[in-house]
């Protein structure tokens, strides 16, 4: 049914697909969709590209909620791939059989992308964040937000064994060691934000002890090494031994959202106020370049200061998500702390590393773009 709106899974939509040279550095860029609601990528600790690169899997809302889609690459049809309730629109990632898992209702999900069939994984007993996958491919693990409190699920696939991490403070973004599956690194909030701990909830510890002044954010593992990159707003790019914490600067500059490529050897990174493009950065001597201009409204006021959210901040994010209750907990309105996280680039790169994919809302309206790199 090409150009149906009816929302239903398997609904084909015809080709988006748009493309044009960046002004600034000429690269080729792809406006994989066009329709007039919100489409962005997975989140970027997460590449959005199948397996073997022939589609690209998005969040779009042009059926009025968070569904999962994919496009053929560059220029093929959309499909969607879930309807009914609606998913987190940033949980979903590509396991290494090629399955999508995702999050709905509190619960970790599988789909086959073939015949589009669901399958529960495990009910988290409350509220989930994105999943991480361990390097093993055996074990996931998600932020959750239960009724007690606040901590990590964490579970195998199966869906057989399951276990909560209790935690005294908010957690975002858990991620396996890409060395060992023994081990998942976690952000906290407020500040000290990085912390490890065991599988099985032992040895739990801060990495780097900090306060509110000194605003750490966007941590993930470098490449297959055990060592963390992670951005210190809005001053530089820094690195952090696994095993001796030692703290090293690889940049400095205005780097927002960091993916590494596999080898460790390159770090992608957006930028804001100001914004001077999607940046390449080389790990060894630091230098950089600018892939493209993302032209996203990143909003949110947190970013226009160098410090964590205080109490009076967030207070003022709770009043306004209680205005907007159907917002999901890590997108929050315009005029408060972080900014609704669709107008963010997010960008990751595509599986042979030639490419950067990024949301913008440059037109409008949030949608998919990936740019070649120059």
């Amino acid at each position: 049914m090409g150009g149906s709106r009816g929302g239903r899974k398997g609904d084909i939509w015809p080709s988006e697909h748009h493309s044009f040279r960046d002004r600034r550095t000429g690269a080729r860029i792809h406006r994989v969709t066009g329709h007039d609601s919100i489409s962005h990528p997975t989140y970027f600790l997460q590449c959005s590209f199948s397996l073997d690169q022939s589609r690209l899997l998005f969040t779009g809302y042009r059926t009025g909620t968070a569904q999962l889609y994919d496009a053929e690459f560059p220029d093929g049809p959309i499909r969607q791939l879930t309807d009914g309730d609606p998913v987190h629109p940033f949980s979903p990632l590509i396991a290494p059989d090629g399955a999508v898992l995702f999050v709905r209702g509190g619960a970790v999900w599988r789909l086959e992308p073939e015949g589009l069939g669901e399958s529960l994984i495990a009910d988290g007993g409350g509220q989930l964040g994105e999943c991480s996958l361990s390097p093993c491919g055996e074990w996931f693990v998600a932020a959750c937000k239960r009724p007690s409190g606040w901590g990590l699920l964490v579970g195998t696939l199966d869906g057989s064994r399951t276990r909560f991490l209790d935690f005294p403070r908010t957690v975002i973004h858990p991620q396996f060691n890409p060395v060992s599956s023994d081990w998942i690194e976690f952000a906290a909030d407020p500040a000290p934000r990085m912390h490890r701990v065991r599988r099985d909830g032992s040895g739990l510890e801060c990495l780097y002890l900090h306060g509110d002044d000194e605003f750490v954010v966007h941590e993930t593992f470098l490449g297959k090494s055990e060592d963390l990159v992670f951005s210190v707003w809005p001053v530089a790019l820094r690195r952090l031994h696994w095993r001796t914490r030692r703290i090293s600067t690889i940049s400095e500059f205005n780097a927002w959202h960091i993916t590494p490529d596999r080898a460790g050897g390159r770090v992608l990174c957006d930028t804001v106020h100001p914004d001077i493009g999607l940046q390449l950065v080389d790990v060894a001597t630091g230098g950089r370049t600018t892939v493209c201009q993302s032209l996203a409204s990143s909003q949110g006021t947190q970013w226009r200061k160098s410090r964590y959210a205080l109490a009076e901040d967030w207070e003022r994010a709770r009043r306004a998500q209680d205005r907007n209750r159907s917002l999901s907990w890590m997108e929050m309105a315009g005029d408060t702390v972080y900014g609704p996280q669709w107008t963010h680039p997010h960008p990751s790169f595509s599986r042979d590393e030639s490419m950067v994919v990024f949301a913008s809302d440059r037109s409008g309206c949030t949608q998919v773009y990936v740019a070649e790199i120059p």
